[in-house]
């Protein structure tokens, strides 16, 4: 029966997911932690940490590793065919179209339409995980709800990817990610 859950929670987030894996992200977050309560936000946001740090798109990744915790293997399996299997037949009908209509103003509209939409729901998605990132009351340097030391992070990570573009954004993140660890390991943050 969770296997078919499974498929049914990720076909419908391939099949409405516009804009890529970070637009994808509310739609997996709904799926997940609110409809069929099977991660809590904490760990979605692990999950969605994880699926940024190993190669490949994140909304497959995330499946996958949502699969995989529920179901083990098998799940990981279905849950990733399910997410792809609806984009694979949307672009498919999509690239007949286009080819045969591109110049029409009716699909130039379409297409006009559909980016302010795709640009809210990653904004969206950006906005739930700095929230569950920021606002958080545990650890020692929490001020009025918002967890400092995390705070800090972001700052560094931001400045460092924005003002040193030389910069890896994989070096960003396994940097950060040290630092965490040494301060939670050293001061308990």
């Amino acid at each position: 029966m969770i296997l078919l859950k499974l498929y049914w929670a990720f076909f419908q987030v391939g099949l409405f997911a516009f804009g890529g894996g970070y637009a994808a992200l509310p739609l997996i977050e709904e799926q997940v932690v609110h409809i069929n309560n099977w991660l809590s936000p904490e760990t979605f946001t692990d999950l969605i940490t994880i699926s940024q740090m190993t190669p490949g798109p994140i909304a497959i990744n995330a499946a996958t590793f949502v699969g995989i915790q529920l179901a083990g293997l098998p799940g990981a399996i279905v849950s990733t065919v399910a997410n792809v299997t609806p984009c694979i037949l949307i672009v498919l009908l999509l690239s007949k179209l286009y080819t045969k209509y591109a110049q029409l103003p009716l699909m130039q509209h379409v297409l006009q339409g559909l980016r302010p939409a795709v640009v809210a729901l990653i904004a969206s998605a950006a906005w739930s995980l700095t929230r569950e990132a920021l606002l958080s009351s545990q650890g020692r340097l929490a001020i009025g709800g918002i967890n400092l030391f995390s705070l800090a992070i972001f700052v560094l990570s931001f400045a460092a990817y924005n003002k040193l573009k030389k910069l890896d954004p994989v070096l960003i993140m396994l940097v950060m990610g040290a630092l965490g660890g040494l301060a939670f390991y050293v001061f308990k943050f």
